[in-house]
């Protein structure tokens, strides 16, 4: 069954059978053959007639297009003038009619816009010539906006504008460059999310009250006089896994927010859930998946408060430390406390000896299940990769301002949970033949060729292997050796796959497992919940609701794919106007930078008092992970592009 567009349309050019076609696009279907693009044969196959094209289009600045042809490597990009765009724009999936010509470069018209490569786009107003224009702030190509010059004209220049791809409708004002505060916005409007719900949806939430009478769940599990504990960065509002461990039994519990018992199919909440995807973080601020009377209140394992769980209670074996029991179960625990990470590793570490009595009830238990997880970590990464990576924690002032940034690293706590969250998200994957994993597939020989090649220009020889895992190990070990691991291990994750959600069980190469999937975070991805649902379907033997609940689950699985990248972009580009803001206020200024991309335009990142901003180089000839000295020459606040050159290497 065909579930992704692009992989449909790419069929349709060799032949498809109807039956084949996912109930989702035969509207689609229907619409190309009444545009005569397709046709019908006498086996009930659907296929291009033989002057359609399918293909992405990409704009030139004087607004010509060009069809990046799909299906077909040999054919070059067809022109598309501007009066036969049919309004499409840059990165577009449209099909175009070929058009007979006895020029050099064939063209093309739009006759159908499939998919839109932007449902919005962020314009900024410049003056030319005393005409107010709206410039793509991605591509510095001119918008139409169905606003006049007198409208436009009562805004200040450099206005920030959210609008609607299809018809230049003006659909917000985002705000004016020179505010800081108006980052969040632009980020979240280059990828068409929505900060705040809808009146029905938040009503829906807070519906549900902020308390639960655990009288009325009286089939649940009740575990409310066990010390369970959640464990959460310091700035975390919703705890959606809290911990137990029965040490006696070698018993470990893991409670996952019951998301699913107040947000149902269909519901304006889960409408909403489903458009997101996923809760976006941005370093002052989350835009969560959920209502905040849901992801930081009802459904929040808030201690000292009943709340409604789906778990796990794991029960390993004394001697393989392998999972002899895994209980699934709907219960309902009160949280006794609700650590940071930071306060956890000083427990650990014995920094600290401030407890209260429960503290040390959950210590009592929360220490031996760290040593615990120590000998899990072990065994599991005999057949799984253990990479050095540091995230950049970013602090912003009240205007919204860098403060400070430090690379934050795996501590010890993190570990403790990561291995609990694992178990359940393994017992979970095994629990479904086919629904919702989380597939992670190993890298194409290619992929590898090519690592090995980068990696000897920095003197790491390695020999191809089939046996990927070991190769990954070798490599690592020469990296320690010359102490640029971290470095190196930020290139064998470039070079791999990256992880996806599959309704078929394909593995997960990079944890090593036969099968995974995503259960422990409901409150913030949707994957989660429809793992939940699922997984409560067969635990009550609802066969046929199970059965309706994986229709078009594979379009699901590829739109939940599609919307964790975006939400990760979203991120990553308020990071990026955040540096941009700072270094327009230290041009000229040198800074101590780290190499890390040397393929076409040479890119250094921030390694000084502020690390992790990426700076663009002039330079040439320069050597990947050397440290240099950038000097700022310019930045870019509308593309968030911060330009450097180096003016001294310092190894």
């Amino acid at each position: 069954m065909k579930s992704d567009i692009k992989s449909l349309l790419i069929s349709l050019i060799d032949g498809i059978d109807a039956k084949e076609i996912s109930n989702d696009f035969k509207k689609l279907i229907n619409d190309l053959e009444c545009k005569k693009a397709i046709k019908r044969d006498k086996y009930n196959c659907y296929k291009f007639n033989s002057n359609y094209r399918v293909g992405k289009i990409d704009i030139s600045l004087n607004g010509t297009g060009y069809l990046e042809v799909l299906g077909d490597k040999r054919r070059k990009d067809l022109v598309i003038e501007p009066k036969d765009l049919m309004n499409a724009g840059k990165s577009d999936l449209v099909v175009a009619k070929w058009i007979f010509t006895r020029l050099k470069r064939q063209k093309a018209k739009v006759v159908y816009i499939v998919q839109k490569g932007f449902l919005a786009y962020v314009g900024i107003t410049k003056a030319i010539n005393g005409t107010i224009v709206v410039q793509n702030i991605k591509t510095a190509s001119p918008i139409t906006v169905a606003a006049t010059q007198k409208s436009l004209k009562q805004l200040p220049l450099n206005t920030l504008l959210k609008i609607e791809s299809a018809s230049g409708i003006i659909k917000e004002v985002l705000g004016v460059l020179d505010d800081a505060s108006v980052d969040e916005k632009i980020s979240l409007a280059l990828y068409n999310k929505e900060e705040f719900f809808s009146a029905q949806a938040e009503a829906e939430a807070k519906s549900y009250g902020c308390s639960v009478d655990k009288s009325f769940y009286l089939n649940r599990l009740d575990l409310t006089k066990l010390p369970f504990c959640t464990i959460d960065p310091n700035s975390a509002k919703d705890f959606d896994d809290a911990i137990y461990f029965d040490e006696k039994n070698l018993t470990i519990y893991v409670a996952i927010a019951d998301v699913s018992e107040y947000v149902y199919p269909f519901s304006n909440i889960d409408k909403e859930a489903k458009s997101r995807g996923f809760s976006i973080y941005f370093p002052h601020k989350s835009i969560p998946m959920l209502p905040r009377a849901l992801s930081e209140n009802i459904c929040s394992l808030k201690p000292n408060e009943d709340r409604l769980v789906f778990g796990f209670k794991i029960t390993l074996d004394k001697t393989s430390l392998q999972p002899k029991s895994e209980e699934l179960f709907e219960g309902i625990i009160r949280s006794k406390k609700r650590y940071a990470y930071e306060l956890v590793d000083k427990f650990i570490s014995g920094e600290t000896n401030m407890q209260d009595g429960t503290d040390k009830k959950i210590l009592a238990w929360l220490l031996p299940l760290f040593k615990l997880t120590q000998n899990l970590r072990k065994k599991r990464l005999q057949d799984a990769f253990l990479f050095r990576s540091s995230e950049i924690k970013m602090t912003l002032d009240d205007k919204q301002n860098i403060t400070e940034t430090k690379a934050e690293e795996e501590t010890p706590s993190h570990a403790l949970i990561e291995e609990c969250m694992l178990l359940a998200n393994k017992a979970a994957a095994k629990r479904i033949k086919y629904g919702i994993f989380r597939t992670h597939e190993p890298p194409s020989f290619e992929k590898i060729e090519n690592l090995l090649e980068e990696l000897f220009l920095i003197g790491i020889e390695a020999k191809f292997s089939p046996q990927l895992p070991t190769l990954i190990r070798q490599i690592q070990k020469q990296a320690d050796e010359i102490n640029i691991r971290a470095d190196v291990d930020k290139l064998i994750i470039k070079s791999q796959k990256q992880a996806c959600y599959t309704p078929e069980n394909k593995g997960h190469f990079g944890l090593g497992f036969e099968c995974y999937s995503h259960f422990t975070s409901p409150i913030r991805r949707y994957s989660d919940l429809v793992l939940h649902r699922l997984l409560k379907s067969r635990l009550k033997k609802e066969e046929k609701l199970a059965k309706y609940q994986l229709e078009n689950i594979d379009t699901l699985c590829n739109r939940l794919s599609e919307l964790e990248r975006e939400s990760d972009k979203v991120a990553w580009d308020f990071m990026d106007r955040k540096f941009a803001r700072w270094a327009a206020l230290h041009i000229n200024e040198n800074y101590i930078c780290k190499v890390t991309d040397i393929n076409k335009s040479p890119i250094a990142v921030l390694d000084d008092k502020l690390k992790g901003g990426r700076i663009f180089l002039i330079d040439d000839d320069l050597e990947l992970f050397e440290k240099v000295k950038v000097q700022i020459i310019q930045s870019d606040l509308v593309s968030a592009k911060i330009t450097g050159r180096v003016i001294k290497r310092l190894d």
